[in-house]
């Protein structure tokens, strides 16, 4: 096959992987109401649904991307999508939150082994800047878009069919996903592997998993609860613990000398804050439009595609950009914009905001989105060694789900807090108390309780009850988005201080053939595995 021709099939076969893998961190949020109505589910339990994904996908990453670049990134990708396949496949027989929740987390490790492949696998494949720039352009708007896409393709799936097939579907998918990369993508590894790091491993899945977890359970149990503390401070020893065994080990995981380079590092805070408002904006945005807006699960998803289309301009448009303007340029003015988005929301929504102005917002979020997490991504990788490929990608995917972790439960723990102070100003004082305990859980609940009052004959007290959710609602999004736009604005200085503007000349990275076989030299501006980047 010739290898110029097949550099296409190749892309197509890791961005069809990408994006069944980012599918799922949002496919899932418009199935939240359904769950709760269907199968009693707490805002707790919806949480976990959202969150044991993305809390064992996070524990694994360096260690997957470790190993693929040990053994093979293609063997590790196909392994990953059938893991994945079935988890999903087995998880739409649930009957149960907590089957869900297992179902999601075991979909978390296949999400794993598959998604540090596809960008390392990219990167190896298209080696010129301009090329590789365009080539994770196109990953990033890919991942973008299909986490802006999930609630459409949920919503289309729920107005035909029941919730069990958001999970069905994504079985099939990952299969034909297997397909293809089996068929098109060349063969990858460590040409010079080395031993593996067993201590590594097990420090960096602890470190990871503890600290998700911490975040996620931290809005329950109180962010200055003794648990909360002892979750933080445990992460710091584990984080020092792992940094010290890889300083001392001459076959590291992970060089943590590469956090020295400051294309790496900061490209890699980037990540974490864009996608912080990410994830935070679509566990808010798809719940406000099937509430507030009274749009259908598909109709909410189908207003989301302003993000979905901005994302993916943004993304191919922003690498573009920062090889001819600089990536510190390029990511400053995307996290500003993101910063911009959220404070315009703080001012204008509400219970009446139209659709236009909202959509309008949408739009500049995007492409803030894009111009951020693509040219970051693509410092990230231009900044390690085609040997650490795996790992290099794996800290990308790392900063990505720990932020967006973080944006879930800040965010949503924000507005969680406030929604819940409002309403128990302004809920009548003659309701029953098991009643107030229902519209306390969520918004969802309490439009249940105002629908059980209508239909009893309390029309005037439903009337009272469904607008104070929906105005405690929308005053905890405010906050909230107030609270992100402030995160982006303090997140921007981080580029605009310590991003390097170009990467550093240097001769082009190795390119994989397609036959398997892998050249050796280094990317532009990468650290070596024996020095310390700067």
């Amino acid at each position: 096959m010739n290898r110029e021709r097949s550099k296409p099939l190749v892309l197509i076969s890791l961005l069809m992987a990408a994006f069944v893998i980012n599918l799922d961190t949002t496919l899932v949020n418009n199935v939240l109401p359904t769950l709760t109505r269907e199968l009693g589910a707490t805002n707790t339990q919806l949480q976990w649904v959202v969150d044991a994904y993305n809390l064992v996908f996070a524990a694994l990453l360096l260690t997957s991307g470790s190993i693929s670049d040990r053994f093979g990134r293609k063997g590790m990708l196909m392994a990953g999508l059938a893991v994945f396949g079935v988890a999903s496949f087995v998880g739409g027989f649930g009957t149960s939150p907590g089957e869900l929740i297992a179902a999601r987390a075991v979909m978390g490790m296949g999400a794993a082994m598959t998604f540090p492949a596809t960008l390392s696998l990219l990167t190896n494949v298209f080696t010129e800047r301009k090329e590789r720039a365009l080539a994770i352009g196109l990953w990033g708007a890919t991942s973008g878009a299909a986490i802006a896409l999930g609630p459409i393709v949920g919503g289309f799936l729920l107005q035909h069919f029941s919730w069990s097939s958001v999970f069905f579907t994504l079985g099939p998918v990952a299969a034909v996903g297997i397909a293809l990369v089996a068929i098109c993508s060349p063969s990858s590894n460590d040409p010079r592997p080395h031993p593996l790091d067993g201590p590594g491993f097990v420090l960096s899945a602890a470190f990871m998993g503890l600290i998700v977890y911490t975040i996620i359970e931290a809005p329950n149990r109180g962010w200055g609860a003794s648990l909360s503390i002892a979750g933080f401070a445990g992460s710091v020893v584990l984080l020092g613990l792992f940094v010290a065994r890889e300083r001392r080990t001459d076959h590291p995981m992970l060089d943590v000398r590469l956090f020295k380079n400051m294309r790496f590092t900061a490209a890699s805070g980037s990540v974490t804050i864009a996608f912080f408002t990410l994830f935070g904006f679509i566990f808010l945005i798809t719940q406000y439009f099937q509430f507030i807006h009274g749009y259908s699960a598909l109709s909410a998803g189908i207003h989301l595609l302003p993000v979905a289309v901005s994302v993916a301009v943004g993304s191919v448009v922003g690498t573009r950009l920062a090889v001819r303007l600089g990536t510190k340029a390029i990511v400053t003015v995307g996290l500003l914009a993101t910063a911009i988005f959220y404070l315009w929301v703080w001012r204008v929504i509400s219970t009446t905001t139209s659709y236009d102005i909202i959509a309008m917002q949408m739009v500049l979020y995007g492409l803030g989105m894009g111009l951020t997490s693509a040219p970051a991504t693509e410092s990230i990788m231009g900044a390690v060694s085609a040997a650490q490929a795996g790992v290099g990608s794996a800290v990308n995917d790392s900063t990505r789900l720990l932020g967006g972790t973080l944006g879930v439960a800040v965010i949503g723990s924000i507005y969680a807090s406030l929604y819940g102070n409002r309403l128990d100003k302004t809920l009548p004082s003659q309701l029953p108390a098991s009643a107030k305990a229902v519209a306390h859980e969520s918004i969802g609940g309490a439009y249940g309780v105002a629908s059980h009052l209508a239909s009893s004959g309390q029309h005037l007290l439903a009337q009272v009850v469904h607008d104070a959710a929906s105005n405690a609602f929308v005053h905890g999004i405010s906050i909230a988005c107030l609270v992100a736009g402030v995160v982006a604005l303090a997140g921007a200085l981080l580029p605009l201080l310590f991003l390097p503007a170009q990467p550093p000349s240097a001769p082009n990275q190795p390119a994989i053939h397609l036959d398997g076989t892998e050249e050796h030299s280094r990317a532009p501006g990468a650290v070596p595995a024996t020095t310390s980047g700067i």
